[in-house]
């Protein structure tokens, strides 16, 4: 196989985003576009990605890493002035450069794929990729020689009347011999209306050089979308979410509303996992076999084990065991680490904690900074009270202990195996292995209370 260069134009600003954001940088389903582009590109193979940046360089690059070599744009004087910024990283060397544009997060790495092995088999020095748009106004036409070559492209503006019915148009992704393509660039002028050097112009230089000139079509237009504006962005996000949702209801999950749920490119997602509606699964999470996400769900980040049930509540950063459950309404923080067999009830915070198995927090409870065993039952009102308003302490309770209703936890303290803390108490020192911390005022019953608060009011 031929070395395959693939160059990422991604330079832009992208003004009609109106954003502060970097165009290529907007996310479409927990991925930037950019990134979208260079996955797809990797997937196909590609010997060597170069990501030609100009706006939002040093944030593109944080983002792509070692996926990616770079190359800085200083002034944006058009696509074909683009390509050229990686001349000295590719000109001379034999083989195939795809050229691709940062804000088409849709294509597919199966689409490039079967794009550069199209080119390379036609031996053509240049590759359009194509498609069929039912209303082709404002792209430009693909006009096609009597046997499947590439006529010309012309643009809406300059096109007759016949080719303006011409429905195949022009994509803006394009392969190359890579010697030729830079051989053509320096040909390439800006005598044009904006003064720029445009990358269609090296189709024609090499027609007139009597070069083929090929095209391969899309079966599927939606995949060539370019991201402009918001518009744009929401119908790739569209696309894209269907594309995720069709894919993973294939390999066994349930989706019981598609249309309103919401999953992430990365996450991962084991069979018989049911999500219901309004769910999000955002980001790197990973959901073992047979997991229930409830109505109006989001997990961000987070790894879930077979069997968990989850109910309209939040998962941030956190890691639950085999058949524990959490909600309805709570909602697990950045750090938690829960065991086997937890139940965590409704209106339940829990932030950078471990909980062990089979432990029990049903209702109203706060559990922060805190590392609670095995079989302990946390009632109803707890607060782990953690922060002294400078630094966060941590909280200490041994294996089948017991923790009554409405009681305070105050950091940094230990409460030992097999203990108790009575209801309503503020424990502020370590309770000892099986014993029972009380720390409230004693009950004082005043007799004929009642006649004697009326008389004197």
């Amino acid at each position: 196989m031929k070395n395959r260069y693939v160059v990422v134009l991604a330079a832009g600003q992208g003004t009609r985003m109106k954003s502060k954001l970097f165009k290529v940088m907007h996310p479409v389903m927990g991925r930037p576009m950019v990134g979208h582009v260079v996955n797809a590109a990797l997937e196909a193979d590609a010997s060597e990605v170069i990501t030609i940046t100009g706006h939002g360089a040093e944030t593109i690059q944080e983002y792509l890493g070692e996926k990616s070599k770079f190359v800085y744009q200083e002034e944006q004087l058009g696509t074909a002035h683009a390509v050229m910024q990686a001349k000295d990283l590719l000109e001379g060397k034999e083989g195939t450069t795809l050229v691709l544009s940062g804000d088409t997060p849709l294509l597919r790495a199966e689409t490039l794929q079967q794009l550069m092995a199209f080119h390379e088999n036609e031996e053509a020095k240049a590759t359009i990729l194509t498609a069929l748009a039912d209303d082709p106004f404002g792209y430009g036409r693909v006009i096609r020689a009597e046997d499947g070559s590439v006529s010309k492209v012309v643009e809406e503006k300059d096109a007759s009347e016949d080719e303006r019915l011409v429905q195949e148009i022009n994509t803006g992704t394009y392969c190359f011999d890579n010697q030729a393509l830079f051989n053509a660039l320096e040909r390439v002028n800006n005598d044009n209306a904006q003064g720029e050097y445009y990358l269609p112009d090296v189709l024609e230089i090499l027609k007139s050089d009597a070069e083929k000139v090929g095209a391969f079509r899309l079966e599927n237009m939606e995949e060539a979308l370019g991201v402009n504006n918001r518009v744009a962005l929401a119908e790739a996000t569209a696309i894209m979410r269907k594309r995720i949702n069709d894919m993973h209801m294939t390999n066994g999950v349930t989706l019981i509303d598609p249309s309103s749920t919401y999953i992430d490119v990365d996450a991962e997602i084991a069979s018989d996992t049911v999500i219901e509606p309004n769910s999000y699964i955002k980001g790197q999470t990973k959901i073992g076999e047979g997991v229930l996400i409830g109505l109006g769900s989001v997990i961000v980040d987070s790894q879930l084990a077979d069997g968990v049930e989850i109910k309209q509540s939040v998962i941030e950063e956190s890691i639950v065991g085999r058949n524990t459950d959490v909600g309805p309404h709570s909602h697990l923080r950045k750090g938690s680490v829960l065991g086997e067999g937890v139940h965590i009830g409704n209106y339940v915070e829990v932030k950078n904690s471990t909980i062990g198995d089979l432990t029990r927090a049903g209702h109203h409870t706060y559990i922060g900074d805190a590392e609670v065993g095995k079989d302990v039952n946390i009632g109803c009102g707890v607060v782990f009270a953690n922060y002294n308003g400078m630094t966060k302490n941590k909280t200490v309770v041994g294996d089948h202990s017991f923790v009554g209703s409405n009681s305070n936890l105050v950091a940094p303290v230990v409460l030992g195996k097999k203990s108790f803390v009575a209801a309503g108490s503020t424990i502020t020192e370590e309770v000892e292995d099986g014993a029972l911390g009380i720390a409230r005022a004693r009950q004082e019953n005043k007799e004929g209370f009642h006649d004697r608060f009326f008389e004197n009011n």
